[in-house]
């Protein structure tokens, strides 16, 4: 590209609003925590820059390296960061980028009329919070570079060669004196989060190296967000072939949408602004879902699918089986919500629904047979919802005190306080025997399963509620399902999911996580469902017992135990096996026990196992198994 296309983007489009010195200070209020999340967030930052340029046109390629030290580089071959002297601070453009927070091509100016990057805080922090970063920077003609350390430049930008092309690399080590949990980076967030955002951004090629393992993965969409839906209804059975598209801007508001019906029971929305996951929704979301209601209800009527004294199809009814991603790109985009994920732009909700049902409209009154199955899916939908309200009466309480209504087979806790409440839910009638002997009576609750529950993959909500023990389950819980969740309501502020160490018991946690996860995820975003561990063995010399949770312990009491011990080594196959005090002891005692606590860091990746576990296609499963059978460690069969 021509030298004169960069005036839009030099030193006086980079505005400086505050200083440097909080970040290290206070890291978490810029990148959301210390944790593995916030070390993630570091890549996030410098891989959004180039982004930006991208989504400015100047980009077309960024790579992605992991280093055998855990230390990043991201290549991009966009405009390159203006290295000339701030107007203001008197200091090399570079420079003032890399060491005042704030400072960047998105607070007004020319520079960039539409950015990602939730928090806007930019490439300063990453160098805020690492022990080194060194930044190259290709342009008019040079190579420059400069080398920080915890945020304090080594040398002036220097010019270290010659080149014909453009674009930056930003290497950086994370400061091991921030992130004191862990220094490692994850393959599949990072591989998740590359994927997402070239779906995002069609055409534009992300490559991801991991040096560590030797592993690589190269990404690019010419299909954009139609490639994304495509991709999450790859084990579904389609309603119609391509996905529906619809595109649009105005007032520099830039809008995608693509939709695809599937054969499942779930509904799947995404929606995303400036590559942001808005998980809680926001203007745009809202926007789109009163569009398809609206228009699918207009055109059953007017096909006669549904009679002038029957109701409407409601949002839940025309969303159910519905796979579909909602991209806006907004020059200011204003997030609000708890975790800053919501969008709140008022202007967004018009232009999107205006947008989406012109087309949508269109399309339907153009594609009658899909027409046809898209509204016989919605009313067999309505149906449902109907035999579900009745179902659902069967799960309903008045408050958590009406103990009359709860489950016969639940040995409940004495106290009252859902804040310390904890209740077990436990496979077979015998650990379930063991469970109420030997648990803590006041604060810990057992309930008993026999059996396997329904997978709620394959079936709809009035089925799943004429399934005894997901009644029990959701009667036991209180917060009611579905249009009558309340999280206010649960009765227990830790669910724990105990069942054998073999594949029944996986598939029994495997069959409760797709309930939970379906049809009551609040519980897990609110942190509330845990794996309970039980031990694998127990080790017994001299009347002395020691219990281990994986082989490496065993081995590692073995050798306490000492050499040539004569030890009695008992391999445990399921819960019923364990006495009430060993049970009370190993795996449900506070001040010894283990809990996995259910997180769902990334709703689209969890949404796509659960439906290569648990739906109907076989092929995408035995892929699925065939690739992590790799990592099982214990296999009863």
């Amino acid at each position: 590209m021509s030298l004169a296309n960069q005036n839009t983007y030099d030193e006086n489009q980079i505005q400086v609003l505050e200083g440097l010195e909080a970040v290290r200070k206070r890291p978490g209020m810029y990148i959301g925590s210390t944790s593995g999340r916030g070390l993630h967030h570091l890549v996030w930052e410098v891989v959004d820059n180039s982004i930006d340029e991208a989504l400015a046109g100047y980009c077309t390629k960024i790579d992605v390296i992991v280093h055998k030290d855990n230390s990043i580089t991201v290549i991009d071959n966009g405009r390159g960061i203006p290295v000339g002297e701030h107007p203001k601070m008197k200091r090399p453009t570079l420079e003032v980028v890399l060491t005042v927070l704030h400072a960047g091509g998105k607070f007004g100016g020319e520079g960039y009329k539409v950015s990602g990057g939730l928090h806007g805080v930019g490439v300063s922090v990453v160098n805020a919070l690492s022990e080194k970063v060194i930044v190259t920077v290709k342009r008019d003609g040079a190579i420059y570079q400069q080398e920080y350390r915890r945020g304090a430049p080594q040398y002036d930008v220097k010019m270290i060669g010659e080149t014909d092309e453009t674009g930056t690399t930003v290497h950086f080590k994370p400061d091991g004196e921030i992130f004191t949990e862990t220094l490692e980076y994850d393959y599949d967030t990072l591989q998740s989060r590359i994927r997402e955002l070239a779906f995002l951004n069609k055409g534009i090629e992300i490559n991801l190296t991991d040096e560590r393992t030797d592993t690589a993965a190269s990404f690019c969409y010419e299909g954009g967000i139609v490639s994304f839906v495509e991709y999450l209804n790859r084990n579904r059975e389609a309603l119609h072939i391509p996905p529906i598209y619809v595109e649009g801007s105005k007032d520099y508001i830039q809008v995608e949408v693509a939709l695809q019906y599937n054969d499942s029971y779930t509904e799947n929305i995404y929606s995303f602004a400036n590559n942001i996951n808005t998980h809680e929704g926001g203007t745009h979301e809202s926007g789109f879902k009163s569009a398809l209601t609206r228009i699918l209800n207009d055109y059953a009527r007017k096909s006669n699918a549904i009679k002038e004294s029957d109701a409407n199809l409601t949002g839940d009814d025309v969303r159910e089986g519905l796979t579909a991603i909602i991209s806006v790109k907004i020059p200011e985009p204003q997030f609000e919500g708890q975790t800053k994920t919501k969008l709140g732009n008022s202007e967004v909700r018009g232009i999107v629904e205006s947008f989406f049902a012109d087309k949508f409209e269109e399309f339907l009154s153009e594609n009658p047979a899909v027409a046809k199955k898209i509204v016989e899916k919605s009313i067999s939908a309505a149906r449902a919802r109907e035999a579900a309200r009745k179902a659902r009466e069967l799960t309903r309480r008045k408050s958590a005190l009406e103990v009359s209504s709860l489950p016969g087979k639940l040995a409940d806790c004495s106290s009252k306080d859902a804040a310390i409440s904890e209740v077990y839910i436990v496979e077979g009638d015998s650990a379930g025997g063991s469970a109420k002997q030997g648990r803590d009576r006041h604060f810990q609750a057992i309930l008993p399963l026999r059996g396997k529950i329904l997978n709620v993959e394959k079936a709809r909500l009035d089925k799943i509620l004429s399934n005894a023990e997901i009644r029990a389950i959701i009667t036991a819980i209180g917060t009611g399902i579905g249009d009558d969740f309340d999280i206010g309501r649960a009765r227990y502020h830790k669910i724990i999911i105990m069942t054998d160490a073999d594949v029944d018991g996986a598939h029994i946690r495997t069959l409760l996580l797709t309930f939970f996860y379906r049809y009551m995820r609040k519980l897990l975003e609110a942190g509330y469902i845990y794996i309970a561990q039980p031990p694998l063995y127990k080790l017994e010399r001299n009347k002395v017992i020691r219990y281990a949770y994986n082989d490496k312990q065993r081995e590692v009491i073995m050798q306490e135990f000492g050499e040539g011990a004569k030890v009695n080594v008992q391999r445990y196959k399921g819960l019923g096996e364990m006495n009430p005090e060993q049970l009370w002891e190993t795996t449900m005692d506070p001040a010894s026990r283990t809990l996995l606590q259910v997180s769902i860091e990334d709703a689209i990746e969890a949404d796509i196992v659960f439906d290569t576990l648990m739906g109907d296609a076989v092929e995408p499963r035995r892929e699925f198994i065939q690739e992590h059978a790799k990592y099982v460690k214990n296999l009863d069969i």
